[in-house]
């Protein structure tokens, strides 16, 4: 028997076995995200199941009567009845290159699929064809690229500053595309300045009322939502419209590093939303994956104090929401993510009480960059290797901890999931030397480059690297 919470999601090793057995049965290509999930690049005008696959572009003439085609295009409506026949198509390989690097990790195949916005639809999607339109259950959207950081391994769709600096400077020399502009416009990629209309935004807005009721979870990602008026406007209509859709979880992502004034009032609306019951969970996610001068390295513009000094604000102020610190994994994460590690573990500690809706009110979400390449933590070295697993030794390490009350318990530390996914990198080194030496000769191009335009200091910031930063300058000798 599959174990499950309140909602119907999965939890527990041994149910997440189950569920990657009853997948399986459909085919080992088979994930409910494909129909459940969809994340939106307004900017863009793209879509993906989840934010692993690359996106593409949906067409302006499939929305014309259907403004649902942002996340129902012909494209994947393809996918999905490849997936139903027991194929794997080859936009979710992130996923294959976790399952067939160890058959006994669990991929986000499968921790997607237990989700409690997926695994209760099981049944009727496996009986689905394939064809049909289908009410995301969890939607992603992104209204703009607007955003003030532009972290090392973000892009131009995702950074209006990013963008600003690839106009002033061309785009790096690295192999392949990337944050190259002239190719972007080429592809039809490139963003719709926030300022300018966009006929993608219009047909979510078009959508959004059909949309809303049907939704478990909805997520802001960015850009810099914080910055958009249209995340404001979706807090405006949960509180105009309390009945339609209570049992909502509502998520927004953000660097922290807003003006007071844009940070008052989001902390403000969300305390209103949460205290009056308007929706079921909020969760606040944030991002870093390294300590002090390193995490400000990787994410240009981050203010590491203020970051974890909001984080706190945030949860003193707002009693019920949840947070979520999303850590992108990269090659220059792995020295100091054990500090991040640390620090989360801390805030469990504060913060996760029966004040909240589940012991799990603070998550370490640990996912890692694949895009750019040259910064896949893969292209380090082998003595690399055993840091990464200290990482998951140190996390096993701190166990999880039962704290009574007067109702009875409530645990802290870090679950299952949030151990897996550090635990299945441990099996994802690869010894493919051609990519390696592609990669790791962009590292260093990058990185000098980088360095040149930002004013920083690779070997300064991150002084245990510098043997692997010659080794990376030696292939380009």
């Amino acid at each position: 028997m599959i174990k499950t919470d309140e909602l119907g999601g999965v939890s527990g090793l041994k149910s997440f076995e189950k569920v990657k057995d009853e997948l399986n049965k459909v085919g080992k290509g088979f994930c409910l995200a494909k129909w459940n999930q969809v994340s939106i690049l307004l900017q863009t005008g793209q879509t993906h199941s989840c934010h692993h696959p690359s996106p593409h572009h949906i067409p302006l003439e499939e929305l014309e009567n259907n403004p649902s085609a942002l996340h129902n295009t012909k494209f994947k409506k393809m996918q999905r009845k490849t997936m139903l026949k027991g194929g794997r198509p080859k936009e979710c390989d992130y996923c294959w290159n976790v399952e067939d690097s160890n058959e006994e990790s669990f991929s986000d195949r499968v921790l997607k699929s237990g989700e409690s916005w997926a695994f209760p639809y099981f049944n009727e999607i496996k009986d689905s064809t394939g064809k049909e339109d289908v009410h995301p259950r969890y939607v992603e959207i992104s209204f703009s690229n607007q955003c003030n950081q532009a972290c090392a391994y973000c892009d131009v769709k995702s950074s209006s500053k990013w963008q600003q600096e690839i106009a002033t400077y061309g785009p790096y020399l690295t192999s392949g595309y990337f944050n190259n502009t002239e190719w972007m416009e080429r592809e039809g990629s490139l963003p719709i300045p926030y300022t300018k209309p966009n006929p993608y935004r219009d047909a979510f807005w078009e959508w959004w009322p059909d949309l809303f009721p049907n939704l478990h979870t909805f997520r802001i990602t960015g850009g810099e939502p914080l910055l958009h008026n249209d995340t404001f406007k979706v807090l405006d209509y949960i509180i105009e419209n309390p009945k339609v859709n209570p049992k909502i979880e509502l998520g927004i992502n953000s660097n922290l590093s807003v003006p007071n004034d844009r940070w008052e009032e989001f902390v403000d609306k969300v305390k209103y939303i949460t205290d009056n019951g308007l929706v079921w969970n909020f969760i606040l996610f944030t991002s870093i994956e390294a300590e002090g001068k390193m995490a400000e390295y990787i994410r240009d513009g981050l203010d590491s104090k203020l970051l974890w000094s909001r984080i706190n604000e945030f949860l003193t102020k707002c009693e019920k929401p949840e947070v979520t610190i999303m850590a992108a994994f990269n090659a220059l994460s792995i020295s100091s993510y054990h500090k991040v590690i640390q620090k989360v573990y801390r805030l469990k500690k504060i913060y996760g009480s029966t004040k909240r809706y589940r012991d799990y009110s603070i998550i370490l979400d640990t996912s890692y960059i694949r895009h750019p390449e040259f910064l896949d933590f893969r292209i380090l070295t082998p003595d690399w290797l055993e840091k990464i697993n200290e990482l998951s030794r140190f996390m096993e390490d701190l166990g999880m901890h039962k704290y009574e009350h007067v109702d009875g318990y409530y645990e802290v530390g870090f679950f299952d999931f949030e151990r897996e996914k550090i635990r299945r990198m441990t099996n994802m080194f690869t010894d493919n030397q051609d990519w390696l030496s592609k990669q790791r000769k962009d590292f260093v191009l990058f990185i000098d480059e980088y360095d040149k335009r930002r004013g920083k200091n690779f070997i300064e910031t991150f002084p245990e690297m510098e043997d692997f930063y010659w080794t990376c300058r030696g292939n380009n000798e």
